[in-house]
């Protein structure tokens, strides 16, 4: 074999895909030292994301404060590629739900407004693409917080100025656009977004999302109300429908009110990743594509990041071999096309010893080396 991919998501709480990726290489060269490796850490765009992508494309983090979902200051990074006039933001790090404690879930107050602020500050370093994971929010206020970060000016009836939460979406009858940014006009949006729901409905942003931010039924029924006038006002003043837009309802409607406003670009996680990291430049003329995560499951089969990347090689008709801590449904797995799925686990032991780093790192490379014997083997007696 002359070239190995090895393209692998983090085994959560042990290993980071880049550590993953070391060891797959440590693998392939104990076998074929002659072998070309190309490391490729990916995400799908949810935790882990920014750190992944800024180190895969030479960017470095920064650190800038904003607001909370509830306005207090916090410090809040995302990744800068200078090169590349590129941001990478994951909304959770300063709108995300683990920021607040469990009695603060209030999606009637909480706001996107510091999201806004990461954006503002990478325009100030002449961004001009954003990738915007929108995963974990705590919010549902249709990106209206997002906006006013970005100079947008919400108005109710009276031309009184509204803050951006979801409370204020039934209230919003004239926007003030004089003050928005004019880098945005500069500026492309990808939104790694991972579910399909529509704006408002019982499929939407609130019935399903709201209630885990700390809504009840009532609250949840006039968040529905307000994302249904916020739509509606939308397609009358801007002339886009957001209504039914797969992907609208995502982190408590910010998908839509980025669509809407920014003229977002809406993707799957692993989608936006590949791209940035010209997946498909990358692994033309590979003989094998070694990838993985944490467990593999059915879950693995609607769209994360080993099946991201199985859709993508089987374009170059590239074989792909799975690893995971543990392995569910290998059959569901075998049929989505994978060569192979293993489980790195030798024998039966603690979920401690199993997301040990030190034995995780040796399970890998033990599995890998197992493989690439078998795989070898075969391609040998093929030639």
């Amino acid at each position: 074999m002359r070239k190995i991919v090895i393209a692998s998501d983090s085994f959560k709480g042990s290993l980071s895909s880049a550590e993953v990726a070391a060891c797959g290489e440590r693998a392939v060269h104990r076998l074929l030292p002659d072998c070309e490796v190309v490391q490729l850490p990916v995400a799908d765009g949810g935790e882990g994301t920014v750190e992944t992508l800024t180190a895969a494309l030479g960017g470095q983090s920064v650190a800038t404060v904003v607001h909370d979902p509830l306005g207090r200051l916090i410090t809040a990074q995302y990744g800068w590629i200078a090169h590349e006039q590129t941001a990478i933001i994951e909304m959770a790090a300063a709108s995300g739900l683990p920021l607040l404690q469990p009695d603060e879930r209030n999606p009637w107050l909480t706001s996107t407004y510091g999201t806004g602020e990461l954006i503002r500050e990478a325009l100030a370093r002449g961004c001009r693409k954003c990738l915007l994971a929108i995963g974990g929010s705590a919010t549902n206020d249709g990106g209206m917080g997002l906006l006013q970060a970005l100079g947008f000016r919400f108005l109710d009836a009276e031309g009184e100025e509204l803050p951006g939460c979801g409370g204020s979406l039934a209230r919003i009858e004239q926007i003030d656009t004089s003050g928005a940014l004019p880098a945005l006009t500069e500026c492309a949006f990808t939104v790694a977004c991972d579910v399909t729901n529509p704006f408002y409905g019982p499929e939407g942003a609130a019935y399903v999302f709201a209630p885990q931010k700390g809504a009840d039924a009532e609250m949840v029924e006039a968040l529905d109300q307000g994302l249904r006038h916020f739509a509606q006002w939308i397609h009358t003043t801007q002339g886009i429908a957001i209504d039914h837009l797969p992907g609208a309802g995502a982190a408590g409607g910010l998908g839509g009110g980025l669509v809407a406003f920014l003229h977002a670009r809406l993707t799957p996680g692993i989608e936006m990743v590949l791209d940035a990291l010209q997946f498909d430049t990358q692994i033309a003329g590979a003989d094998l594509i070694l990838t993985g995560e944490g467990k593999l499951d059915a879950q693995t089969c609607m769209g994360k990041t080993p099946l991201g990347i199985l859709r993508r090689a089987q374009r170059q008709g590239i074989p792909v071999v799975a690893i995971g801590g543990a392995v569910e449904a290998s059959e569901l797995l075998n049929q989505c096309g994978f060569l192979a799925v293993l489980p790195i686990l030798p024998y039966p032991t603690s979920l401690a010893k199993a997301m040990d780093p030190t034995f995780t790192r040796q399970n890998i490379e033990r599995t890998l080396t197992q493989v690439l014997r078998l795989y070898s083997h075969s391609a040998s007696h093929r030639e």
